[in-house]
């Protein structure tokens, strides 16, 4: 129903944003730490945790980050954001994962992928110029115990201080999402999958 007396109103809305307003600018004021780099987990059941990191890669190397990228299982994949990001100069890319391992079905094969992927994360860590890193499918490589899990969270924990890391997979073990600053939960809410459709370029990979 329309407001009979609309200049009241609108007096009315510009108080409620105002007051909205200074509560916000004073929550912000309040947090003492311009800058940290932050460890986030992508994790959950849902459709999009390595999406949502791909997007945040976007992100910075639209501020002109130097970004890292390591793929502990999908290695064999022909993705199309391997296609647009593998070539670029502020990119370092790295697939070293060998597939899921109900498709290598060698155990052995999988954990020695996921230290030679591993290692390869610890020296991009160690690379100053590096600003973001993306360790995607690294909580599937921790859920199989493929790495050991106290000896990846306390690297990730003794890194430098302005890196940024995102890792990405579900189940994240308990012991990286008390390490990590931000943790977002995938939900399952409905997936096509369910319904039949298999996974399309573009949209899955």
């Amino acid at each position: 129903m329309n407001d009979p007396n609309p200049d009241e109103a609108a007096r009315r809305h510009r108080l409620k944003m105002a007051h909205r307003k200074a509560v916000q600018d004073a929550e912000v004021a309040s947090k003492p730490i311009a800058e940290k780099g932050l460890l986030m987990v992508n994790t959950g059941p849902g459709k999009g945790k390595s999406t949502a990191a791909f997007g945040l890669v976007l992100r910075a190397l639209g501020h002109g980050w130097p970004v890292g990228v390591v793929q502990f299982i999908k290695g064999a994949w022909d993705t199309g954001e391997r296609r647009m990001l593998e070539g670029s100069e502020l990119v370092r890319w790295h697939s070293m994962g060998e597939g899921f391992t109900w498709e290598t079905q060698d155990r052995d094969r999988d954990v020695a992928a996921a230290g030679a992927a591993w290692g390869k994360a610890e020296g991009l860590m160690a690379d100053p110029a590096l600003r973001l890193l993306v360790l995607d499918e690294l909580n599937i490589a921790l859920r199989y115990d493929y790495l050991p899990v106290a000896d990846v969270v306390a690297s990730l924990q003794a890194r430098r201080p302005d890196l940024h890391v995102v890792v990405t997979g579900r189940n994240a073990k308990p012991e990286l999402v008390a390490a990590a600053d931000l943790v977002t939960e995938f939900g399952a809410t409905k997936h096509h999958f369910a319904a039949g459709v298999k996974a399309q370029a573009g949209i899955e990979f």
